[in-house]
């Protein structure tokens, strides 16, 4: 008598997000498909978590999605797994969210109690902006050009310190010393008092 083999039946494994995220990274088209399909929902799971709104969440998910295609070159697999690094964008994305949210409440309640101040006059704040954005002008090109890149970045444009080391390609200490001997030029310029 024989015995029945049984085969055990097990799914097909699923594409490797790694080898995916470097395809992509090249501009493959038909790569980025198969990894948002395979990554999709676990990016929109963790957004959620941290928004706790469905539509927002959606909303993030789909520009976290868009940066993976734009920012895949930027993924060095010797630093960590693809899923990982995708979550992390993902997760950075939700808590900007949440602060800019914040923010504008924050904006919102100052803009409300500036409607109940004293009129002022228009001009003369007008004239006083413009002079105090010409001097910051002026003192950001007293900074050498690395100094001046990455406060434009991080001040202006609002990147995370991380954020502008990779852009830059440069470590994080590295960006925080830019950072820091850049915003002591600018009080000395701006003539500051600590």
């Amino acid at each position: 008598m024989r015995e029945a083999v049984h085969i055990s039946e097990r799914p097909a494994p699923g594409p490797d997000p790694q080898e995916l995220l470097v395809r992509v990274a090249r501009g493959d088209q038909d790569a980025f498909t198969r990894l948002y399909d395979h990554i999709s929902g676990p990016v929109f799971g963790l957004v959620l978590r941290v928004l706790r709104d469905p539509a927002q969440s959606e909303e993030v998910a789909q520009e976290v999605l868009v940066e993976v295609w734009r920012t895949a070159p930027r993924f060095q697999p010797s630093r960590g797994s693809a899923m990982n690094w995708v979550l992390t964008l993902a997760h950075r994305r939700a808590v900007d969210r949440v602060r800019s949210a914040e923010a504008s409440t924050a904006r919102e309640h100052r803009a409300a109690l500036l409607d109940r101040t004293p009129d002022f006059d228009q001009v003369t704040e007008q004239v006083e902006s413009r002079l105090e954005r010409e001097q910051v002008r002026r003192c950001l090109r007293t900074l050498s050009e690395l100094q001046r890149e990455s406060v434009t970045l991080a001040y202006y444009r609002g990147l995370t310190y991380r954020e502008v080391g990779e852009l830059l390609s440069v470590p994080l200490g590295t960006v925080k010393t830019r950072l820091r001997d850049g915003l002591i030029r600018l009080r000395d310029c701006l003539g500051v008092t600590a």
